[in-house]
């Protein structure tokens, strides 16, 4: 699925069924969806999961959790709001 798409689907109840588990659990964070999300994203691996989950723990502020899931997903924390993070994660796991 490319950016675009996924942002057109945001408007939609439930994720489409094609998303990969990273992409579902980022489409449930967009749409406020944050313990469906943090579920999803314990389901994910490496450190895309890892990023997706520092974002989310960053989101409810419990940014010392945050920053421990930053350091597993080998990033530096955002000096950026979480609508510009999301973005970013967007465009790193889809095609433009």
């Amino acid at each position: 699925m490319d950016a675009a798409s996924f942002r057109s689907s945001l408007a939609a109840l439930t994720p489409p069924t094609e998303l990969d588990p990273l992409l579902t659990a980022l489409w449930l964070a967009w749409n406020g969806r944050w313990e469906e999300a943090h579920d999803a994203v314990n389901r994910c691996e490496g450190t895309e999961g890892a990023w997706l989950h520092a974002h989310l723990h960053r989101e409810e502020g419990d940014l010392h959790n945050a920053d421990y899931w930053y350091r597993r997903a080998q990033r530096e924390g955002p000096t950026h709001g979480l609508i510009e993070e999301r973005e970013a994660m967007l465009q790193a796991w889809t095609e433009n």
